[in-house]
Formats: structure tokens, C-alpha cells, sequence
């Protein structure tokens, strides 16, 4: 809905306490300053790897997913892509699986094997499967990602380009009206900010990056997307 108060929520890579402190944040923030308005929460994407609570992290998400009290979005990652491709057929073969536990694989099973499964569990498979990469606001003109989109191909990007872009186009919101991008605002993550700090790139800001490098020392953040009112930040 075009009122609603939309949170959006940066990389967590495992940080399930982070997570959890976030989530309360947001939830006495909204109830002080906006208690009559609907409470959106949009996570970007990668959610496991390298922190030490993945598997605490998409059980978090998921519970969330079953509450009627508050919308909630998530979105799939690069991570996720790669923990779904380690467990396809001829994953070992042809190296998807090495792939991922080098990238932070081997830290989300040791989280799982702390829960007792040799494995994620096939309702975390199947929950990640059915994840979407990319999720428009069409009212407000809000696209919400992991990483990006394309500029000239926007809303038809491939899936690859939500997951993985770091494109230089892409990172320069002035290069974006020359198609159906033209008026739009990004939210993303994907890229940590050199200052650990919410980014916003623009005049006005159109780009939002909310990667703010949890799991490397940094923040947790989330933007605060409120109708006629500039973007906000929260941090923990």
C-alpha cells in the first residue's frame, strides 16, 4: 500500500543477534512514531555465510514470515544462490559446492550442525527456493534488490544482474533516465560502504545502499522508506 512505512533491512551474513536487536528497534520505532500506519519489512538478500548464526537467521525469517501483525519481504541473494547451486545435482562436480563453502559455506553448516543437522533441512531448501530477487513498490517507484539492476533492460533484468551487479552504471544514479528506470529509487545491499555507513547517491538520493558490513565489523542497517517524508536510517 502506498502508506505504508517501509523498512528495509541490508546484509545480515549470520548475524542472527544483530538481527534480532534490528528487528526490536524497528518494532519500538514504529509503534512511537508511526503505531496506525502498516509496518512493511523488506530484508535484501544474504542472509547465511561467513557470520556465525545462518541457520538462526532464517528461522528468524521465517517465523516472521507468519505473523499477521507486520508485512514482511525477503528477498533472495548471491548467498543463498550459491548454498541452493552446492546442493544441486553435480553440485561437486562441478565445483558449485567449493565454490560456496569458500565464500562462507563451511561457517552456515557449522550453524546447522550446532542444531544437530549434517544439513540445512529441507524446509530451509525449500523456503530459499521460492525466494524472489527483486521486488517493486509500482506507487511509489521503489525497486528493492540485493545487488542491482540494469538501467536499460529495468524491470526485465536477468535474475544475475539482481544478485550479482556491481555495475558502474548502475552505481551512477545519473545514468539511469534513458529508460523505464527514469524516476525510480533503488534499495540494495551486496556491496559493503567503505564507512560502514547507509549510502545514498543522488541529488536527490535515488540509490540506497544498506550493505553497512555487519558481519565485518560494521552496522546492521535498515532505511526507513515513509511516504512525503526524506529517508531515514537505523543502525545497531
Amino acid at each position: 500500500m502506498a502508506d505504508d512505512i517501509i523498512y528495509a533491512i541490508g546484509d545480515v551474513h549470520g548475524e542472527a543477534e544483530m538481527l534480532d536487536k534490528l528487528h526490536a528497534a524497528i518494532f519500538a520505532r514504529h509503534e512511537r512514531e508511526h503505531p496506525r500506519a502498516r509496518l512493511k519489512l523488506i530484508h535484501l538478500g544474504d542472509y547465511i555465510d561467513r557470520g556465525p548464526d545462518s541457520c538462526g537467521v532464517i528461522e528468524t525469517l521465517m517465523k516472521l514470515e507468519g505473523r499477521d501483525d507486520v508485512e514482511v519481504v525477503n528477498l533472495r541473494g548471491n548467498h543463498e544462490q550459491m548454498m541452493l547451486d552446492a546442493y544441486e545435482d553435480g553440485a561437486s562436480h562441478n565445483g558449485a559446492r567449493m565454490h560456496w563453502l569458500m565464500n562462507g559455506g563451511d561457517a552456515t553448516l557449522e550453524s546447522y550442525a550446532h542444531r544437530g543437522f549434517e544439513d540445512p533441512p529441507q524446509s530451509h531448501m525449500q523456503w530459499l527456493h521460492q525466494l524472489p530477487s527483486l521486488y517493486l513498490e509500482n506507487e511509489r517507484k521503489i525497486a528493492f534488490v540485493h545487488a542491482g539492476v540494469d538501467p536499460k533492460s529495468f524491470p526485465n533484468c536477468d535474475r544475475r544482474i539482481h544478485l550479482w551487479s556491481r555495475s558502474p552504471r548502475f552505481y551512477d544514479p545519473t545514468r539511469w533516465d534513458n529508460g523505464e528506470l527514469k524516476g525510480w529509487q533503488v534499495v540494495h545491499g551486496h556491496t559493503p560502504t567503505k564507512d560502514f555507513e547507509p549510502q545514498a547517491a543522488g541529488a536527490p538520493a535515488r540509490r540506497f545502499n544498506l550493505d553497512t558490513g555487519a558481519v565485518y565489523g560494521g552496522q546492521l542497517s535498515a532505511g526507513i522508506f515513509a511516504p512525503g517524508k526524506e529517508v531515514e536510517f537505523l543502525s545497531v
